[in-house]
């Protein structure tokens, strides 16, 4: 295929990807949930052209849409159209152990359905109905560069919490998730994790005991499709899930600029009640806490009555995750477009445009406009070959 032109499905693909789909809700939404991965970050964030559709048409119908060549400016997605396959998506979701829940499912939690929220659908691992525990449940986040002091009161937050019959929500991620999630372990309580990668996969793969104890308590989400692997920018998409479950989020150590704000920040779109601890005044580790507070867009919480009394009415908080693009560069710099494109790119190997478009789900034209832009920052050069490669030079 020639740079910028993409793949036309034959007749024979688009009669089999009717037939994939037909009228069936739950066929519809694996179909979508192997075609469009969650796109919005943050709460600033807008939807896509597809995400759209999907609102406005529902799942079925804008799936045959699309097969039809039916939906505006979606070429890239629907080049993608004849790799789906449903039954081979389902059949490895049973062999991971995970169940497809939908809307209408006993284990679908009704605080997924907010628009801004919204996942086609969820990969459910373990013992525990999901509808059932997110009924009561607290999200418990903060840094992985986490201090001792902070991972002690998560592991005492979550315990208090766990004791009192309530759901502990957190990312099963290193430092402050971990401790939130072993607290309610260790008191028998039920935990929900939410992982960023599909549900035959466990990030972090060091966390995998973990992930498996609180299958056997409580449940392990994810609405990401089989296969997928952690990256970037499904940490942060996956924060909203987070925020979305708990009736309050507490932030229990974070930097200025430390991934659990975001999570904070869709708590506060979504109108849930924020709680942070306070850390020593010295402690970097803490300052993003004291600034939720002293901004008053955070209570002041030390203990698991004060975060429960706070969870009382429904409430939530998300957390920022940011980690460093390179020298003095922030992942906050690009927009959440642009680091999409960028994480598709690699320093040697290089990458075609109608490639990363048909991957992203979006027009070729969008994604040539961000790669000329990233190419000004330094962030990405078009190689000799008229490939894309990350960084600001060619590659020797």
């Amino acid at each position: 295929m020639s740079a910028g032109r993409q793949r036309v499905p034959t007749r024979a693909e688009v009669a089999r990807a009717h037939a994939e789909v037909g009228p069936d809700q739950r066929r519809a939404r694996v179909a979508w949930s192997r075609l469009l991965e969650p796109q919005r970050e943050r709460v600033s964030d807008k939807p896509s052209a597809l995400q759209e559709h999907i609102a406005r048409l529902g799942h079925v119908e804008a799936w045959h849409r699309l097969v039809d060549d039916d939906l505006p400016r979606c070429g890239s997605a629907r080049a993608r159209v004849p790799d789906v396959d449903v039954d081979g998506e389902l059949a490895r979701a049973v062999r991971s152990g995970a169940r497809v829940v939908i809307p209408g499912d006993a284990d679908w939690p009704g605080t997924l359905d907010h628009p801004d929220i919204a996942p086609h659908l969820l990969h459910v691992r373990g013992q525990g109905c999901l509808g059932d525990l997110a009924e009561r449940a607290v999200a418990i986040v903060g840094s992985r560069a986490s201090s001792g002091y902070g991972e002690a009161i998560a592991r005492e937050m979550g315990a208090g919490v766990a004791r009192h019959g309530w759901s502990v929500v957190s990312g099963a991620a290193y430092g402050i998730d971990a401790a939130a999630h072993q607290g309610a372990l260790a008191v028998d309580g039920p935990a929900i994790a939410v992982l960023p990668c599909g549900p035959d996969r466990v990030y972090p793969r060091g966390h995998e005991r973990l992930v498996h104890a609180v299958a056997e308590t409580g449940v392990v989400i994810t609405e990401l499709a089989t296969g997928m692997t952690a990256r970037r920018h499904r940490f942060l998409a996956r924060n909203r899930l987070i925020a979305a479950l708990g009736s309050a989020c507490i932030v229990v150590e974070a930097g200025l600029r430390s991934g659990s704000l975001n999570t904070s920040g869709w708590a506060d779109a979504l109108h849930r009640p924020i709680g942070a601890v306070p850390g020593p005044v010295t402690q970097m580790s803490s300052a993003g806490c004291h600034e939720w507070i002293r901004r008053g867009q955070a209570t002041l919480v030390t203990d698991a009555d004060e975060v429960l009394a706070l969870a009382a009415p429904v409430g939530q908080a998300p957390a920022e995750a940011v980690e460093l693009l390179g020298p003095g560069r922030a992942p906050d710099v690009m927009t959440s477009d642009q680091r999409r494109v960028h994480d598709r790119l690699e320093v040697r190997r290089g990458s075609d445009v109608a490639a990363i478009a048909t991957e992203l789900v979006v027009p070729v034209e969008e994604v040539i406009a961000r790669l000329a832009m990233m190419q000004l920052e330094g962030w990405a050069h078009q190689g000799d070959d008229g490939c894309w490669y990350r960084g600001g030079g060619p590659t020797r």
